[in-house]
C-alpha cells in the first residue's frame, strides 16, 4: 500500500513538473490590460539577478559661458553636480498548486492542468511591482512615482478644476510641463502628463466649442509646441489623494530611462515543482525587486489641487 502510494506521489509531481512548461507559456501570454507600470516608468532588469544593491548617481548639470580677454586665463568651467545612491534589492514570491484529486483527473482525462491559479500568481506579482511602482512601500523605505520625495512638489496655477474655467485648466497643465523645462534650464522636456481618473474624465468630456478640453490640450501643449511630438496623458489610480492636504495630483514628467527606472533585477519565476503534504504539490514563484529610482528630480514635477 505504501509502495503505491509513493508511485502515485512521484507520477502526479512528474505530471505537474511536465505541465509547468504548457501553463507558464499560456499565463506569460496572457495580457494584463490595466497594470500601469510599464506604461508609466522605464523598467531595468540588467542588474544580476542576485545582486543586493543597485547604485545610481542623481546628476544636476552646472555653468555658464561668458565673455573673456582673448588671453585670459580664467575660463568659465561647465560642469555635473552627483550624487551617489544605493537603492536595495528584496526578495518576494507568490506560486500556485494542485490537489492530488486535480492532478489524478487531468492524468486520467489526458487534459492539461488548469492555468487558473498560476494566472492568478502572475496576476498577484503584477499587482505588487504596480503598487510599489507607483506608491512606494513603506516597510521597506521605498517611494513611489506619485510620492517621491525628491520631487518638487507645487500647487497647480489655479487649481479646483471643479470651478476653473477651460483656460484655467489648460494653464495649469501647460504650466506643469513648461515648469520641467524652466526647472532643468530647457534641458528636459516633460512628455508625459499623469492625471486622477476624474480629471481625466473631465478633459474628456468637457467641450469648448466644438472640442473637448483633450483635444484642445493634446494639440495645444507646451511640450507638442516644441518639439511637434504627442504629448503621453494617462489616469492614475491613487493620484486624487496624492497631492498636498489630501487634494488631487497632476504629475508631469519625461518618462525616460536617464530621468527614472523601476529596478527588476529577476522577474517573476516559477521553480520546480515539490510535494507540500500528502496531497498537494506547489510550484513556488519567487522576484527581486530594487524599487523606483527617480535620477534626475528635476525632471519630474507635482502640481497639487486640481
Amino acid at each position: 500500500m505504501n509502495m503505491r502510494h509513493t508511485f502515485d506521489a512521484q507520477a502526479a509531481l512528474g505530471f505537474v513538473e511536465s505541465q509547468r512548461s504548457h501553463i507558464e507559456n499560456e499565463v506569460n501570454a496572457e495580457p494584463l490590460p490595466d497594470i500601469q507600470y510599464p506604461f508609466l516608468t522605464p523598467v531595468d532588469t540588467s542588474a544580476h539577478p542576485f545582486t543586493q544593491t543597485v547604485e545610481f548617481y542623481s546628476s544636476e548639470l552646472f555653468g555658464r559661458a561668458g565673455w573673456v580677454n582673448g588671453n585670459s586665463d580664467d575660463i568659465p568651467l561647465a560642469g555635473t553636480a552627483r550624487a551617489k545612491h544605493k537603492s536595495a534589492v528584496f526578495m518576494a514570491a507568490i506560486g500556485y498548486g494542485f490537489g492530488y484529486e486535480e492532478i489524478n483527473v487531468a492524468q486520467m482525462m489526458g487534459a492539461n492542468l488548469q492555468t487558473e491559479d498560476a494566472m492568478a500568481a502572475r496576476r498577484a506579482y503584477e499587482e505588487f511591482v504596480d503598487d510599489v511602482a507607483l506608491r512606494g512601500d513603506t516597510e521597506k523605505g521605498m517611494s513611489g512615482l506619485i510620492n517621491h520625495p525628491s520631487v518638487t512638489q507645487a500647487s497647480a496655477t489655479t487649481g479646483n478644476w471643479a470651478t476653473a474655467t477651460e483656460d484655467q485648466i489648460l494653464k495649469d497643465v501647460n504650466d506643469a510641463i513648461l515648469g520641467v523645462a524652466t526647472g532643468t534650464n530647457y534641458t528636459e522636456m516633460a512628455d508625459t502628463l499623469l492625471l486622477p481618473f476624474t480629471k481625466l474624465s473631465q478633459l474628456a468630456t468637457v467641450f469648448r466649442r466644438d472640442m473637448t478640453l483633450m483635444q484642445l490640450l493634446q494639440q495645444s501643449n507646451s511640450y507638442t509646441a516644441m518639439t511637434g511630438r504627442p504629448l503621453n496623458i494617462r489616469g492614475v489610480r491613487g493620484l486624487e489623494t496624492a497631492g498636498a492636504g489630501s487634494t488631487n495630483r497632476m504629475i508631469a514628467y519625461r518618462r525616460d530611462m536617464g530621468v527614472l527606472k523601476l529596478h527588476i533585477p529577476m522577474p517573476h519565476r516559477f521553480l520546480p515543482a515539490y510535494q507540500d503534504g500528502p496531497l498537494n504539490w506547489v510550484v513556488p514563484g519567487v522576484f527581486r525587486l530594487g524599487g523606483l529610482d527617480i535620477r534626475r528630480p528635476k525632471a519630474v514635477r507635482y502640481a497639487d489641487g486640481i
